[in-house]
């Protein structure tokens, strides 16, 4: 069974500052306290999953999303800012995924955070030929509906929700194409639960089990996810700054 590689932190929302996955911190005001994701992945069996939160935010581009109204359909939450150079390096790898998944019924919506303006973000999204939606959610307010769940917990940070509504995997940190589009395409894939026999989390929503790889048990990884870094904790922020 393939299921959390590794995991440490808490259920409140934890967003943690940009990184190629090296810990730090910025002196940059506007992203003080926020600490570095470390390239986690965590993928949960469907028996162990929690129900996404009813998360909706305001459209960059205009127009509202509300995860509610996308059951039916897999969903790619990637969470980012347009400050940060790891968003900058995978941008083109989350468009990549996105086209080769939609056909699959795949939605791609990222979600802005901590720039100040509009402005910044849509110049990003022109830059990198972004075509999928996003949120602009500058203080995380929006987020903050996860932090009972589970939380994304880095920018960038992405969460894959299944076809039934519920959390399947959490990426704290970027994520090449290759790896996404493996990682989404196998949920996507997912045969949905008998009428009546629906399964439901276990443990108070989710069970985790410890692996050195996630990948050691999966068919096809390319160099991309055959490496993952060691456990480490995530420290742990009460909401957005103030």
């Amino acid at each position: 069974m393939r299921r959390l590689l590794v995991v440490c932190g808490a259920a409140l929302l934890v967003l943690a500052g940009c990184s190629d996955g090296q810990v730090e911190r910025s002196d940059n005001a506007n992203q003080a306290g926020y600490i570095a994701g470390d390239g986690t992945i965590s993928i949960y069996d469907p028996a162990e999953r929690d129900a996404a939160p009813d998360f909706a935010g305001e459209l960059l581009d205009g127009g509202d999303f509300r995860l509610a109204d996308s059951v039916g359909d897999v969903v790619v939450l990637n969470v980012w800012g347009s400050w940060c150079p790891p968003c900058r390096k995978e941008a083109p790898d989350l468009q990549a995924s996105y086209e080769a998944l939609e056909p699959e019924g795949v939605q791609f919506v990222g979600v802005n955070v901590r720039d100040p303006g509009t402005r910044a973000p849509q110049q990003f999204e022109d830059e990198f030929g972004i075509t999928y939606p996003s949120i602009y959610d500058p203080r995380a307010d929006a987020l903050l509906a996860f932090r009972d769940t589970i939380p994304p917990a880095a920018i960038p940070s992405t969460l894959v929700i299944d076809r039934e509504g519920r959390i399947a995997a959490r990426i704290l940190g970027p994520i090449g194409e290759t790896s996404l589009t493996d990682i989404v395409s196998e949920i996507a894939a997912e045969a949905p639960a008998a009428e009546g026999t629906a399964e439901t989390p276990t443990s108070g929503g989710r069970t985790i089990h410890e692996t050195e790889s996630i990948l050691s048990s999966a068919r096809h990884r390319t160099a991309d996810s055959r490496r993952l870094p060691a456990p480490s904790h995530q420290a742990v922020v009460d909401g957005p700054p103030g």
